[in-house]
């Protein structure tokens, strides 16, 4: 073999194992796995930051979401792409170095690569034969990567929009108690107002197994980060924040209502803010992310819905050192996801006015409103 040759061996087996790598850590591996410099992640990471740009762009709000929604379909198909390119391009080097034992032998590197895109893809059919023990064996090894490679994406894609239609369920039924965008003050008034204390009880309990479920299906599978919920005004990161934040309140400023569930809830869904702020490389700045005119509004409107509220001043301490533990990542994950605004997460300019956004309580009677477009 010519130095040459030798040459696309090599360089076309290190791009076939870290395509097949970068495969097995992201479908076959169920738990997150260090590879920032996997190409699966790279293109994604790069890509929606120029796709977040494009999209945070547009004035209209529908517009936005629906341009920011097409990304990770998008980033699905891209993926694959990527793994079938590279896997193609990897063999084809390496049978382009097997040349001397394929006949006819390929004119150029061109015709390897269609033997390559042919062998992958299992077409049978084709003008080249494989007649050397090794190109044969490679030409197996490339038939069993692109079965294999098919086999895993189908497997992998049922896995990721399960996890997402699980994921969506809870946050549909949590817009007819806390609003959408959902707030955890709203979901407090609803209860109340409604006269259903046990719903809340439940909403924790839910919420409890749903920030575990999320946990395990977004860290093993970060694609479903990009996912956006399909409704008008919802978000999976803003209901979190909504139900940590009625946590929260129960815990630190309410005299009644189920605190060890309250407890129970904002330790799995803190855990889950925790985890995807350090799988994301985000640092807490330990600031509650609420101001004090807002907590003292929440508690006006707590008070007026019948709550029996604690002291002002204590009651703000607790509830800001609380909600300390997860409101700076989760605005990060708000402002990296372009997620809409909802009360005390997401954009916070308007609070450089002293102004509060404008926000309906909700009816007896009625589901809470949904916010102006």
């Amino acid at each position: 073999m010519t130095p040459l040759a030798i040459a696309e061996l090599i360089l076309g087996a290190v791009v076939v194992w870290v395509m097949l790598n970068d495969l097995f850590n992201t479908v076959v591996v169920p738990r997150s796995t260090p590879g920032r410099w996997r190409p699966g992640g790279l293109m994604v990471r790069n890509l929606w930051r120029v796709w977040r740009g494009i999209g945070t762009r547009f004035g209209d709000v529908l517009k936005r979401e629906r341009f920011l929604s097409r990304f990770a379909p998008l980033a699905l198909v891209l993926i694959l792409a990527l793994w079938v390119a590279g896997l193609v391009f990897g063999y084809g080097l390496m049978l382009d170095a097997l040349a001397y034992q394929l006949r006819p032998a390929p004119e150029n590197l061109g015709t390897s690569m269609y033997f390559s895109a042919l062998s992958l893809l299992t077409l049978g059919f084709g003008p080249i034969v494989a007649i050397g023990p090794a190109a044969r064996a490679l030409v197996l090894m490339e038939a069993a990567t692109g079965l294999g490679t098919v086999a895993l994406t189908i497997s992998f894609l049922f896995s990721l929009f399960a996890s997402f239609q699980k994921r969506e369920t809870l946050i549909i039924t949590l817009d007819a108690s806390a609003g959408a965008p959902p707030s955890g003050v709203t979901l407090l008034e609803t209860c109340k107002l409604f006269d259903i204390p046990g719903e809340l009880e439940r909403i924790f309990i839910d919420w409890r197994m749903w920030s575990a479920e999320v946990l395990e299906s977004h860290l093993a599978y970060p694609i479903l980060n990009f996912f956006r919920s399909s409704h008008d005004n919802e978000s999976w990161v803003s209901a979190l924040g909504a139900v940590l934040d009625a946590a929260t309140l129960v815990i630190t400023t309410l005299d009644e209502g189920p605190r060890g569930m309250a407890k129970l809830a904002h330790q799995v869904g803190g855990h889950l803010v925790e985890d995807l702020g350090h799988f994301l490389h985000l640092e807490p700045s330990g600031e509650p992310g609420v101001e004090r005119f807002e907590f003292d509004a929440a508690i006006e409107r707590l008070r007026a819905a019948g709550y029996a509220v604690r002291d002002g001043d204590a009651a703000w301490l607790r509830f800001a050192e609380k909600r300390s533990s997860y409101a700076s990542v989760l605005n990060q994950l708000a402002h990296r996801w372009a997620i809409p605004p909802a009360q005390w997460i997401g954009d916070r300019s308007y609070l450089r006015h002293g102004e509060r956004q404008p926000r309906r309580a909700p009816v007896v009677g009625a589901p809470a409103p949904r916010a102006e477009r």
